[in-house]
């Protein structure tokens, strides 16, 4: 029978991680809340199970080695040995007072994730946009499981949310996921999701007419419970819309309401935006999401084809998967390209046909058509630099930094050597360069902000010449 033996041991053990990891930094601490997401239910012998949100999680928990951590913790306190966990996927029926000793079974791998049996849609939300249909990756799966964590418990943990990254990687996707789930799960909750624009404009009609006017307008957005803003960049420079949007922040946190934001840059990187209002969002979570890998660019077609109900060849499929790296949106452009011909000649499509029929979605400028000029120019008005500046002799950090990431970005978007670009930095040697082009490629890799930046800058340049 089951027992609750190692009930008190798990708790203290799971306090132990968890300060181990706060005291380790801030970053760390959010690792714990998304690596270490599960539920004590019950042990059975040294067995002890628990409760996870979803299937993927506890893979990537495995993966991690964060099983191993609880069950060895749990062994130097017990002096038991052999300690083993496993898991359940949590069930939003399981009742408070405990957990059933009959848990319903797991859904096979073809089986979607069944919402209540409602299945009423919401007017703003796109019901397509679910957390059953986001493929997480190892490049995602931090945001996927930020946002499946906020839809879990709104208005506790991951609130605010700020999604940030390119167009078409997903946000969107994201934040209606948690809008649908939510309004599946109740749907007396105040839901809104709109974008900034949107937001902006009905701002700019509420205070055009009588004051009852903005009354409703202030009623209608800080009395929700869930707020959805879309592409928040929109909103630089807007100072009276964001003045309305802090006061509308404020209201919705001081009762718990759950607020998610997207946005194409971290919220610090936003130009002539309200000092209060970056403080607001800074304190929340922000999540970048990155460019898809191979194997998660796969996965979205393969996902994509079942959920179509189609079939085209496995070796077009990874010529795909290897040659679309922008985003999710040209990759299911490509592919329902690629469907829409193959029924239309009523042949299996080839390798030859895709190169011919998908010209045009590969003909973004790759590295041979990208100046050194364009990459100088978008970097300096990123950082509000001249393009004379990154040539300068100047010391300064403001002028340092961009310099370096300018120079690093052409050694990865064109053919120049490093003395090439050398000479284009105001005729510096090749060991200049060498030298940027390892701090920045080291720094990357510890400094996730700055990636997601470089990653934007890349966008930019690339879609300059569009």
């Amino acid at each position: 029978m089951p027992n609750n033996n190692y009930r008190e041991v798990w708790f203290y053990a799971m306090d132990q991680i968890h300060e181990e990891y706060k005291n380790a930094g801030p970053q760390q601490e959010t690792e714990f809340k998304l690596w270490f997401n599960m539920t004590y239910i019950e042990d059975t012998d040294n067995t002890i199970t628990v409760s996870v949100p979803s299937e993927f999680l506890w893979q990537t928990m495995l993966k991690k080695g964060n099983i191993d951590k609880i069950a060895k913790k749990i062994e130097s306190l017990t002096g038991q040995k052999n300690i083993k966990l496993q898991h359940i996927v949590s069930n939003e029926n399981i009742a408070e007072t405990g957990p059933s000793q009959n848990p319903a079974p797991q859904k096979k791998n073809d089986e979607k994730p069944a919402f209540p049996a409602s299945q009423k849609k919401h007017p703003q939300l796109n019901e397509a946009f679910t957390f059953e249909t986001f493929i997480p990756g190892e490049d995602n799966s931090f945001a996927y499981n930020a946002a499946l964590a906020a839809a879990k418990e709104p208005g506790k943990r991951f609130n605010p949310l700020l999604l940030y990254g390119g167009v078409g990687l997903g946000k969107t996707h994201l934040m209606q996921s948690i809008g649908n789930y939510l309004f599946q799960r109740d749907e007396k909750l105040k839901i809104c999701y709109i974008s900034a624009e949107s937001f902006t404009n009905e701002f700019i009609w509420s205070i055009g007419l009588k004051a009852k006017e903005m009354d409703k307008f202030k009623s209608k957005y800080r009395n929700l419970d869930v707020l959805l803003i879309d592409d928040i960049h929109f909103l630089q420079g807007k100072e009276k819309v964001q003045e309305e949007l802090f006061y509308t922040f404020n209201a919705l946190r001081d009762k718990n309401s759950q607020l998610v934001f997207t946005c194409d840059r971290p919220v610090k990187e936003m130009k002539v935006f309200s000092e209060r209002l970056q403080s607001r969002l800074s304190n929340g979570f922000s999540i970048d999401l990155k460019l898809p890998s191979y194997e998660t660019r796969r996965a979205i077609l393969l996902n994509k084809l079942k959920l179509l109900d189609k079939q085209i060849p496995e070796d077009v499929i990874d010529y795909i998967a290897k040659n679309i790296e922008t985003n999710v949106r040209d990759l299911e452009s490509a592919l329902t390209k690629m469907t829409g011909y193959a029924e239309l000649i009523q042949k299996p499509v080839t390798i030859e046909v895709a190169q011919q029929q998908l010209r045009d979605i590969f003909s973004s400028p790759s590295a041979g058509n990208i100046s050194i000029e364009t990459i100088q120019k978008v970097v300096a008005d990123m950082y509000a630099i001249s393009v004379a500046d990154l040539k300068s002799k100047k010391r300064d950090q403001k002028y340092v930094i961009p310099r370096q990431i300018a120079m690093y970005i052409a050694r990865q978007l064109t053919e120049y050597s490093f003395t090439e670009v050398g000479s284009e930095f105001g005729g510096r040697d090749h060991s200049t360069v060498m030298h940027s082009y390892d701090k920045i490629s080291s720094e990357i890799k510890i400094d996730s902000s700055l990636e997601a930046r470089i990653q934007l800058l890349m966008r930019e340049i690339k879609d300059y010449k569009k």
